[in-house]
């Protein structure tokens, strides 16, 4: 029996800032993002968006356009590290939700959580899915990914954000792609990127030195989230290499094969932070798995390192790149990151390219490179299925990111910083986060959301 995703939506900030406005803003070279790292836009949150709006959005259109019943869904699992609550997840904003749209008690006996592990968390709800399907092959289950990345001001993140959900049904037999029982994982402690509580006494803040309530707070100190990450990118990159290395040669130990499995797949989706990392990251899995092997890992620090930028400008390297990457790239280039939809946005970006110029794929093996920091990679395999074109042709995802509007640089910097106080876009047919409980003592912070037609 056959279990993968039979069917996919997605949902994603409707405004943008073009890289080549940041880049000049930011005294950069634009040919340096555009051309260097493949990014073209980055989109944005409206005021009126958070990771639920999305999140729903997302979800709304799999329900509809799809025609599901939601009585029939036995679990939503949702991917995300960018929580709006520190107990309440994301998936029971949209059982609410759902319920509010489609019906009362619809979802009532459906089994919902969020996976948190950095950008791999939506892979982690969708292996344990489809180990519930295989399982019960009667039952059907939802995997959705909702992020925000957002970077500080000025900082070596700020060209890489983006903001938007996919939301993908699980079943038994699916249109879209199977995945195969092998999934290799590598995993360490490290901290590469992560998003800690940080800590401001409150006489910093306050002068109080007696520590005097303060909006409620008894604690001498003040404890802020704030959505941008503390991250070391060079050391990420190299977290990123290493994990994903370790778990593609462990994949080949689990197939107990010593053949190329690179040489197998049709296309490799990867998780992609900026749309060429995974070309970036692939050159040291690529030399040491070629059939004519390159470099060994043998080599001094210096002398591998050396190897593996002439390997990565190699014309024979372009090659492979643009055949297995580069139809992957596509959106991510007109997007950003999204955190935990990244891979399945490649996902989706390659067989929109594969659709809209006519290349048959059925049958053909995909390769998957995840990564999340903190960090760990799972290294996997799907087979596309007959039914695959059938099953995206009302998706339009490119049609959909050409309809994105514009902003100006200052109107950027005034989102990024919350002083924007109206929507740029009147929302249509669509989630909004309506009001946050600022008075009712024990609903403060309560988040509500309405759907506007």
């Amino acid at each position: 029996m056959k279990t993968g995703i039979d069917s996919i939506s997605f949902d994603v900030a409707k405004i943008h800032l073009p890289i080549k406005t940041l880049a000049k803003a930011r005294n950069i070279e634009p040919e340096k993002l555009e051309k260097g790292l493949g990014l073209i836009k980055m989109t944005l949150p409206d005021i009126h968006q958070d990771t639920v709006v999305f999140a729903a959005n997302a979800l709304t259109k799999l329900t509809q356009e799809n025609n599901l019943n939601l009585n029939e869904i036995a679990r939503i699992y949702v991917g995300t590290e960018s929580a709006i609550d520190s107990s309440k997840p994301i998936s029971s904003f949209l059982i609410a939700l759902m319920e509010q749209k489609f019906g009362e008690n619809t979802l009532s006996e459906c089994d919902v959580v969020d996976f948190t592990f950095a950008c791999i968390g939506g892979v982690d709800a969708l292996q344990n899915c489809l180990d519930f399907v295989k399982l019960n092959p009667t039952k059907k289950a939802i995997v959705v990914t909702t992020d925000f990345a957002k970077y500080d001001l000025n900082s070596t993140g700020e060209y890489t954000q983006g903001a938007g959900a996919l939301a993908m049904l699980i079943t038994s037999n699916p249109r879209i792609i199977a995945f195969d029982n092998n999934w290799a994982t590598s995993t360490k402690g490290v901290f590469d990127f992560f998003k800690p509580f940080r800590t401001l006494s409150k006489e910093e803040i306050t002068e109080n030195k007696n520590n005097e309530s303060w909006f409620d707070n008894l604690e001498a100190e003040i404890e802020i989230h704030k959505d941008q990450p503390v991250f070391d990118g060079q050391y990420s990159n190299q977290c990123y290499m290493d994990r994903t290395r370790n778990a593609y040669f462990s994949l080949k130990k689990l197939k107990n094969t010593d053949e190329t499995i690179y040489n197998s797949w049709e296309s490799i989706i990867m998780h992609l932070p900026y749309a060429f990392q995974g070309r970036r990251m692939l050159s040291e899995i690529y030399a040491l798995d070629a059939e004519s092997k390159t470099i060994s890992g043998n080599e001094d620090a210096s002398e591998y390192q050396n190897k593996l930028k002439g390997i990565s400008k190699s014309e024979e390297y372009q090659r492979f790149v643009n055949e297995k990457l580069m139809p992957a790239e596509l959106a991510s280039s007109l997007i950003g990151n999204l955190y935990t939809g990244s891979i399945f946005m490649g996902l989706l970006s390659t067989l929109a390219h594969f659709y809209d110029t006519k290349k048959e794929i059925s049958n053909s093996k995909f390769g998957f490179l995840a990564y999340g920091s903190g960090s760990k990679s799972k290294v996997f395999e799907g087979t596309i299925q007959p039914d695959w074109k059938a099953a995206i042709t009302n998706v339009n995802l490119f049609e959909t990111l050409e309809e994105s509007l514009e902003i100006d640089f200052p109107t950027y910097e005034k989102l990024h910083k919350k002083e924007q106080k109206q929507s740029i876009q009147l929302p249509k047919n669509e989630w909004i986060l309506n009001r946050i409980e600022k008075e009712i003592p024990n609903l403060l912070g309560a988040r509500y959301y309405k759907w506007v037609d």
